[in-house]
């Protein structure tokens, strides 16, 4: 499947939002919720260390901060944008809300769900499928969480 220019663009604001993670030590994963029209209803990036909170990773907050613009939990048609591949959870999440797209970065070979290790968002027996875009910007999305994991192993580090 081709990879269009709008799908570029929200991968690299998703990247964008992920710069911000380093400040609280988070694995910087960054995300965007857009409607159908493209106009932005959510977005978030990993908060689980600075909150506390297993349950703050980027798809959840944008998914949360898309629900509160649009009044509701349902987001017919819209397009989630990740640097990571969605986990079990989010990738859950993604189906219960109903979103159309999930387009993601870097493929996780450890806990990705949405083709890689599961295919949580195109089970046939789910009641929701997703339209699956993935490995846009990979190359720069794996630098990112390469350059993080790297400086945390780093020695002397504590």
């Amino acid at each position: 499947m081709p990879v269009s220019a709008a799908d570029v663009a929200l991968v690299d604001r998703a990247l964008a939002l992920a710069g911000r993670c380093a400040a609280s030590g988070d694995v910087p994963v960054g995300a965007v919720v857009v409607g159908p029209d493209g106009a932005t209803w959510g977005d978030g990036y990993n908060r689980r260390e600075a909150d506390g909170d297993p349950c703050a990773h980027a798809e959840i907050l944008a998914l949360r901060e898309a629900a509160a613009a649009r009044g509701g939990w349902r987001l017919d048609g819209a397009t989630l944008a990740v640097t990571l591949e969605p986990c079990p959870m989010c990738a859950g999440a993604l189906v219960q809300a109903r979103v159309a797209r999930v387009v993601f970065g870097a493929w996780d070979d450890k806990a990705g769900a949405c083709g890689s290790v599961w295919d949580l968002v195109r089970d046939r027996r789910a009641l929701h499928r997703l339209e699956v875009v993935g490995g846009v910007r990979e190359d720069e999305c794996v630098a990112v969480l390469r350059d993080f994991f790297s400086a945390r192993r780093a020695p002397g580090r504590g």
